[in-house]
């Protein structure tokens, strides 16, 4: 079956917290399913990033539905601002509500935070504080890990985008449990012993 993920653009996008995960998606160099990723944003025009790329999206948001996509990928970013983040937002809220997960690191996190979005889903972010400093109501649910996966939903900090990409695999069922193990190994703690798991056809 083939698969399509949507990642939305964010002003001055953090491009390392999403490079792991776009990368697996795209190749399926280990899942054995590339999948296609469709970049959104809130016009064509291009998205500079933190690290000095512009990328170009492909499809405006306001022409994104849930049943067209099967991930919204929320990347981190300098550009996520209260007073900017409401429409894609509302999207997140859509997908979440279908049924079709959402994966969100980072700053993405604290707009889903001010969103009520994590208000009844266990999650994580950066730290406990930087969420509580958005005055949500979800403390209860903080998970103090890596990644969290729970309810169609992915949060990661941004010291973990290796963490960020294996719980998105593994929610989409991309990859055992086993190579999910062995790829956090090797791409997180330089292991080699991971690398015969991960490329067991």
């Amino acid at each position: 079956m083939d698969l399509t993920a949507h990642v939305f653009l964010i002003d001055q996008l953090a491009d390392w917290e999403v490079g792991h995960l776009l990368a697996e998606l795209a190749t399926g160099r280990f899942t054995g399913q590339p999948i296609t990723v469709v970049p959104v944003a809130e016009s064509l025009a291009p998205v500079p990033t933190i690290g000095g790329m512009h990328w170009l999206p492909a499809a405006t948001l306001d022409t994104l539905r849930p049943a067209d996509s099967d991930l919204l990928i929320l990347p981190g970013g300098e550009g996520w601002q209260p007073d900017r983040e409401g429409a894609v937002m509302r999207v997140a809220a859509d997908f979440l509500a279908a049924g079709v997960p959402v994966a969100a690191i980072c700053g993405a996190t604290e707009a889903l935070a001010r969103a009520g979005l994590l208000d009844a889903r266990p999650h994580t972010s950066a730290a406990r504080e930087a969420l509580e400093a958005t005055g949500y109501a979800g403390g209860e649910h903080y998970v103090d890990e890596r990644a969290v996966a729970a309810d169609g939903l992915v949060t990661a900090g941004p010291q973990s985008p290796v963490q960020f990409a294996r719980a998105t695999l593994g929610m989409l069922g991309l990859m055992p449990e086993p190579k999910l193990a062995a790829y956090e190994a090797v791409f997180h703690r330089a292991d080699p012993a991971g690398y015969a798991e991960l490329l067991d056809a």
